[in-house]
């Protein structure tokens, strides 16, 4: 389903020695993921011994026990079609090796050695078990049966999944053998574990895990072992987690006294397209690995996995605040650079009553601040025109008082009744020309001033708009610094809201906050607001939706409709679908002004900059995308 596959992380509760009863537990919850439509599960660390029989390793009746245990379980486990990944102590040439058995549908399919044995402090491996590491191009017997066994192994289904295995203290070495696996195209990893509890120590693995799965640009899945296991001088909690590239999706609770399994829905498509667009993983040297071929595996039906319908906004109050402080400072910093480079103390900026230009002065307005230049060298000209309401204007003369800048009105009504004049264009014609018009005669005054008083004219557009192309070609899409041109229409309302901690302009911020977005290029019935942005060309949250899934992981415009379909219960399928034909539409369309668009600091991990992170041709078709939908 659009590249989700649902994996599951269990933890079994286990009796230390008895392989037969582990076993039981094993297929109880191998049945559970099956049920749930579970494509991989994965167990603890030496799964039908447990991990602390300590000695018993060296014993053959728990050996032999094990072996049995595992034959009964693959017999039991025929109609399952889960993947699952199990811990064993395999013993092989007269060497006893901690492994993991990889089998689908009761058939064993590999066998992974552990690389890396811890032998220090409270873990002494080495006493009982050998390191795998060298183990490469073998095959053991197992059951009469000739199998793959080494650390050259992955395992490979008919769709996106590709996985390789990897064993507890082989994460936490310098080089793990899962970065290999995943620079040969394993975008799903697993690790089997036993690591014992101590202060601070969950923590450190989630970290351990979180960090591996991005530098891996993976999927990394965890479990380690829990309830049952000896607690002679250890405890074991039974952590489990799964992260997908840096982000942990889940993590269960640890202490549980019963058996249990985590699952999440992994976009392992996404993973793969972010690897092709990545040259440091392209770059990096392949080493031989055998390839296992999986039967088809389970998929699912519909998807559990939140997906955030805001996806530049954090979801946490904290991490916004943060985020807000960041994005202003690299705005300052940015324009800082650019009008010291210039030898230029002046900031020519229109100003509107708009979140755009709300933000832009209050941006440049920090950078002042910063270098402790005079605000009055900003100089926020407001130009009402034709569609222009008390609201808007009031909230800007407001706003810039407040700020103590410079304030300058000019009236382009005559200017651009000159010009409608001068090209033959009627009054009452209130087409594009008649918007267009205005737009550039707001510019041209921008411009015009900045030349007079030596400053910098800034830009007011934003990411959004930047995509959509919702800007006059050479009118307000123009200026000497697109400051907001890394930010997007969703986002711009929360960075504009952390500036009310100055309770000054706390009040006109939050009108501004509640005043409809619109260009203001109509005339206005009773100074009210005609000319709705929303109305026309749709949603912002909707349109910053598609520009992040579309941009950032190159997401076709099925799989872009099924997330917001998703993620959105505000809207119909259909609703969705007309506006994403809109937002595809102009994307393309209106991408000759985005190849010539000025300069602006990137903010987020999206920018359009023809320069920087998106080129693209001004006449490229669009049709096989909206064919697409």
């Amino acid at each position: 389903m659009h590249g989700f596959h649902r994996i599951a992380a269990a933890v079994n509760k286990t009796i230390v020695a008895n392989p037969k009863e582990n076993a039981n537990e094993v297929l109880k919850l191998l049945t559970e993921a099956y049920q749930k439509q579970v494509a991989v599960i994965v167990f603890p660390e030496l799964t039908l011994t447990s991990y602390t029989a300590s000695d018993l390793f060296l014993n053959q009746t728990l050996i032999q026990k094990q072996y049995d245990a595992l034959a009964s379980l693959l017999l039991d486990a025929k109609a399952i079609n889960t993947v699952a990944i199990i811990g064993f102590a395999l013993l092989h040439n007269n060497r006893l090796y901690n492994t993991a058995i990889v089998f689908q549908n009761g058939e064993i399919l590999g066998v992974v050695p552990k690389s890396y044995l811890p032998n220090k402090k409270e873990f002494y491996e080495k006493r009982q078990f050998n390191s795998g590491i060298n183990i490469q191009n073998e095959t053991i017997t197992l059951f009469n049966t000739p199998l793959p066994f080494g650390t050259d192994l992955l395992f490979k289904a008919q769709n996106e999944i590709l996985f390789g295995v990897e064993i507890c203290e082989d994460l936490w070495t310098i080089t793990p053998p899962s970065n290999q696996m995943a620079i040969n195209g394993a975008n799903l990893l697993f690790n089997l574990s036993a690591s014992n509890e101590l202060i601070g120590k969950a923590h450190y693995r989630e970290e351990l895990v979180r960090t591996q799965s991005a530098r891996c640009m993976s999927a990394y899945v965890y479990t380690s072992s829990g309830v049952g296991e000896s607690t002679t001088d250890t405890v074991y909690g039974g952590q489990a987690l799964i992260a997908e590239y840096g982000s942990t999706l889940i993590q269960n609770e640890r202490f549980r006294l019963t058996s249990h399994l985590i699952t999440a829905d992994l976009d392992l498509q996404r993973l793969n397209w972010l690897r092709m667009n990545e040259s440091s993983y392209t770059d990096t040297s392949m080493t031989p690995f055998r390839t296992i071929y999986l039967e088809e595996t389970v998929t699912i039906k519909t998807l559990q996995r939140f997906v955030s319908s805001t996806p530049f906004v954090p979801s946490k109050f904290q991490e916004k605040q943060i985020r807000c402080d960041e994005i202003i400072n690299i705005q300052a910093h940015a324009l800082i650079k650019r009008m010291q480079h210039a030898h230029i103390e002046k900031a020519i900026i229109g100003i509107s009553g708009g979140l755009d230009s709300t933000l832009a002065l209050l941006s440049t307005h920090k950078a002042f601040e910063l270098m402790q230049w005079k605000t009055q060298n900003i100089i926020a000209i407001t130009m009402p025109g034709f569609g222009t309401t008390s609201r808007t204007k009031n909230n800007a003369i407001e706003l810039c008082q407040a700020l103590e800048v410079t304030l300058r009105e000019v009236d382009i009504s005559k200017l651009a009744l000159t010009e409608f004049e001068a090209i033959g264009h009627e009054v009452e014609d209130l087409s594009v020309t008649y918007e267009n018009v205005q737009a550039r005669a707001r510019t041209s005054i921008l411009m015009n001033t900045a030349n007079r008083e030596g400053g910098l004219v800034i830009g007011t557009g934003d990411l959004s708009e930047i995509a959509l192309g919702w800007s006059t070609y050479n009118g307000d899409h123009m200026s000497m610094y697109a400051l907001n041109s890394g930010i997007p229409k969703t986002l711009i309302q929360y960075v504009i809201e952390s500036f009310k901690q100055n309770e000054k302009i706390a009040p006109i911020i939050d009108d501004i906050l509640a005043t409809p977005i619109s260009p203001e290029l109509l005339p206005h019935d009773q100074d009210s607001i005609v000319q709705e942005t929303e109305s026309i060309i749709g949603p912002y949250e909707l349109h910053d939706f598609f520009l992040y899934h579309f941009i950032k992981y190159g997401a076709t415009p099925k799989k872009i409709l099924f997330l917001a379909n998703h993620a959105f219960d505000n809207y119909e399928e259909e609703t969705i679908k007309k506006w994403l034909k809109k937002f595809i539409w102009r994307f393309f369309t209106q991408q000759f002004k985005r190849s010539c668009m000025p300069d602006g600091p990137k903010v987020g991990s999206i920018s359009l900059s023809p320069r920087a992170d998106w080129k693209m041709p001004s006449d490229a078709d669009v049709k096989i995308w909206l064919e697409a939908l």
